[in-house]
């Protein structure tokens, strides 16, 4: 959800790289569909595993609770945002996710390019 709202929200002016320590094998059906409903279609994107190359290509990286399963990238600035998993919950439930996700990369976002100025 995070990747997809940076990509709507910063366009052309961000690189995102979506990738997880320990990928599922399928998009979570209940993201896709609250994703749907603000009109961001991730429904072909599939979970990657997390590659040196995107790690040390980052100017940020945000994790999502993987603890000691994130590699450190010396020199890159880290945030961990802690958020509940999506896995297993309904509709109604994940909601509150995507909102609470749209607003920290809102926030991201916004800092960064105002940064890049």
């Amino acid at each position: 959800m995070a990747a997809a709202f940076a990509r709507e929200i910063g366009g052309d002016r961000v690189v995102i790289h979506s990738a997880g320590s320990a990928p599922g094998e399928t998009l979570n059906s209940a993201v896709v569909a609250v994703m749907m409903e603000k009109g961001i279609d991730i429904s072909s994107e599939t979970p990657r595993m997390l590659t040196d190359e995107m790690g040390l290509s980052a100017d940020v990286v945000v994790t999502m609770g993987c603890g000691d399963a994130c590699p450190v990238y010396l020199g890159k600035r880290y945030l961990d945002w802690e958020l509940t998993d999506p896995a297993g919950k309904v509709i109604d439930d994940v909601r509150p996710i995507r909102d609470d996700i749209e607003k920290r990369v809102r926030s991201l976002i916004t800092d960064l390019l105002k940064t890049e100025s």
